[in-house]
């Protein structure tokens, strides 16, 4: 949950495009989780997304799962996972370690 009064505050801001969202943790474990488990919170409240033993969230992308997830590895190589059934898991757990040739910056670049 946010709770600004805490000194929470918002990390990543994405358009809702696709039926799905991938988040990376600072501790290099990514999670899949379908559109449909995020509830529709009002204003000023907040939902766990996934659970972290340290850390935070480093990077988050929508997608469509029939497109599969893409990320840039390299200036001019990009690299597309189609099969996300390892990541795949309902809201809220530690997700699992990121793909073999992910960023080592934690973002999808």
């Amino acid at each position: 949950m946010l709770n600004p009064a805490a000194g929470a505050k918002a990390m990543i801001c994405v358009s809702a495009e696709g039926d799905a969202v991938a988040l990376v943790g600072d501790n290099r474990r990514m999670l899949v989780v379908d559109l449909t488990e995020l509830p529709e919170m009002t204003r000023g409240r907040g939902v766990i997304l996934q659970r972290y033993r340290s850390g935070g969230l480093a990077d988050a992308r929508m997608l469509r799962l029939a497109d599969g997830l893409s990320w840039r590895q390299s200036e001019n190589r990009t690299r597309t996972e189609i099969d996300l059934t390892p990541w795949r898991a309902p809201r809220g757990g530690p997700g699992h370690t990121v793909p073999q040739g992910f960023p080592r910056s934690g973002k999808f670049g």
